[in-house]
């Protein structure tokens, strides 16, 4: 599947825009106060310049009348000592003015640039949230995770600090510029001759470095998801012996990362090398040209000593430019990336949808199901009757979870698909967020938050009670396990639930759906990891538990389905049989052929346990 997407320049600038809201007064305030530093900060070179000109010589300023008239040069020049000090305060008063502009400034920066990035990350977590179960699945956890901190850090990076650099520079080459056009305009077409070539050189550099940060920008989402993996996979990297292995795997993807980024460093340092070179090129030149309007006359010491101050403090900002342009090629991949997870379609439900409770018989018709072109479910026809229990058997990949996935609506069905009814209201027409709260389910591979045991069972109804959060850990058969724990429920489970065995995760999770006291409750092979004593054990507790609740049960176990109202077996995609376990083990087929493999005399004793074949679940 493809994971990236080019926007157009305009949607951009649209992106920036929309999460600046709330936050462009600061940035605004930002912007006037840099342009009052600079203002202060040209102003300087003039101080000298009088200085020079009119303090320390006699001759007349080129100043504009206001200025002239609150100067009293000939009092100066009377006491020139007094001059220097005058001079200097006015210097040092500059300085202070400054100096206050730049701390505003930077006041304003930080607040606007968290607001910013604060609005930016809200907002992709919230699309996330809403995204299709079927984007999450065609996409890697660690590219995701990387394009919501490190993309989003250089967006931010450009926003706050480049893009200030750019209108801060924009205002410094026009001021300067301005200035130094007054004192000696052909002087200043020899500076400003090297703006273009510098500009100049920065596009041609600008499409090759784009080009490049999107390459390295993917290379570090492969080395995230390589990361992230083995983080969350360290017990089968060790119960395997595949260190070594992963230790290989990820030092490939970083020596390819690294060298993508020595590659792009060796690309920039060329860029940096004939910047410094113009730079330098830029200062001789003005200063070989006004050195040389010095001894002639055409230039007064004063004048030349302001004009060089200028075109030293030009050059940078020139130069700074160029080096935000080619950053703006790397800011402008990551607003790609992030725009690609922006603009992925989020689950919609029918307009027409309304809230629903959930009652009736549950009908799958004529169903047809597949994934990227591969069809997993094929023409698949049942009923489950409200407030039974339902059995579903297959084997492997037979499409026994995709069921439960499009009747929780995970995916979607499309017309001619078949449809999935309840009542006899189809499921696309009941809001999503009403049927998933009323459909509770448990996976094979339950997920347990980095919390408590009492907040991950809590995650249900966390305003139930203590004695009924108990109550459903102790169905579960898990309340003793916690009560032995040091820190019983209020034990940290670590990250997936890793510090707890399997079959604790899944005790968890079943006490957690149990709690969410939903009308539709699905077991989707969530007691294969635990002995088939507990099994029976549990399948006792939840008959009291779930007595008016529709239950369906998946499992690879007869003993935990044979005991169910109606039994489904699946066969690659298909319906293969349908009935009781009496009417199905009396026949021949898939379901006898997996009870006289399974069954022993174990098994058999367990059956009682659990209920007889006549009982429910």
């Amino acid at each position: 599947m493809e994971t990236e997407v080019k926007l157009p320049r305009r949607e951009k600038t649209a992106l920036i825009l929309r999460y600046l809201r709330g936050n462009l007064g600061f940035f605004a305030g930002a912007v006037v106060l840099a342009y009052l530093n600079t203002i202060c900060n040209a102003v300087m070179p003039q101080i000298i310049r009088v200085t020079v000109d009119s303090v320390l010589d006699v001759k007349e300023p080129n100043l504009p009348q206001w200025v002239r008239s609150l100067l009293d040069l000939d009092a100066l020049r009377a006491d020139p000592l007094r001059a220097l000090w005058i001079a200097a305060g006015a210097v040092a008063l500059a300085a202070a003015v400054r100096g206050l502009c730049i701390y505003g400034m930077r006041i304003n920066l930080a607040r606007g640039s968290e607001g910013f990035v604060k609005s930016i990350r809200d907002g992709l977590y919230q699309h996330i949230l809403r995204l299709g179960f079927d984007w999450h699945t065609a996409h890697a956890t660690g590219d995701i995770i990387q394009r919501c901190t490190s993309d989003v850090e250089v967006i931010r990076t450009f926003v706050c600090n480049q893009l200030m650099e750019v209108l801060r520079t924009v205002f410094v080459v026009v001021l300067y510029v301005g200035i130094m056009l007054v004192m000696d305009w052909r002087l200043a077409l020899v500076s400003i001759a090297f703006v273009p070539i510098s500009l100049l050189a920065s596009g041609l550099f600008y499409g090759k470095i784009s080009a490049r940060f999107l390459v390295a920008d993917e290379a570090e989402g492969e080395l995230t998801t390589c990361a992230q993996e083995n983080l969350t996979g360290v017990r089968v990297v060790r119960a395997f012996g595949r260190e070594r292995y992963e230790l290989d795997r990820f030092g490939e993807k970083n020596n390819h990362f690294s060298n993508l980024w020595v590659e792009l460093g060796k690309l920039l340092s060329v860029y940096w090398a004939s910047g410094a070179f113009l730079t330098c090129a830029q200062v001789m030149a003005v200063i070989l040209a006004g050195t040389a309007a010095c001894v002639n006359g055409g230039m007064t010491l004063g004048d030349f000593l302001a004009f060089v101050t200028y075109n030293a403090a030009l050059a940078w900002p020139v130069r700074s430019l160029g080096r935000v342009l080619s950053d703006m090629s790397k800011a402008g991949v990551s607003l790609d990336r992030v725009g690609y997870i922006l603009k992925a379609a989020e689950e919609e439900d029918d307009p027409a949808a309304q809230p629903a409770a959930l009652s009736g018989d549950i009908v799958f018709d004529h169903v047809t199901f597949g994934y990227e072109g591969q069809e997993v479910l094929k023409d698949v026809s049942f009923t489950i009757p409200w407030g039974s229990t339902f059995a579903i058997l297959g084997g492997t990949g037979s499409g026994k979870s995709t069921l439960m996935h499009l009747l929780d609506r995970l995916y979607d069905l499309k017309d001619g698909q078949g449809r999935i009814t309840i009542g006899g209201v189809d499921i696309r027409h009941i809001r999503r967020e009403d049927l998933r709260r009323q459909i509770g389910m448990v996976l094979q591979e339950p997920f347990l938050f980095s919390q408590t045991i009492r907040e991950n069972i809590a995650a249900a109804r966390p305003s139930a009670p203590e004695e009924e959060l108990r109550a459903c850990a102790g169905v579960a058969c898990v309340d003793d396990a916690i009560s032995e724990l040091a820190q019983g429920y209020d034990t940290i489970v670590g990250e997936r639930g890793v510090t707890l065995s399997g079959g604790q995760k899944q005790r968890v999770a079943i006490a957690r759906m149990l709690l969410q006291n939903a009308p539709v409750m699905v077991f989707d092979d969530s007691l294969s990891a635990v002995d088939a004593e507990t099994d029976a054990k549990i399948r006792a507790a939840l008959k009291a538990r779930v007595a008016e609740a529709t239950v369906i049960l998946i499992s690879h176990r007869v003993t935990t389905l044979m005991q169910a109202d109606r039994i489904l077996v699946l066969d690659g995609g298909r319906v293969a049989d349908i009935g009781t376990h009496a009417e199905l083990i009396a026949r021949p087929g898939i379901y006898r052929e997996i009870y006289d493999i399974q069954m022993s005399s174990d098994d058999r004793a367990l059956i009682q346990e659990g209920g007889t074949p006549d009982g429910r679940l």
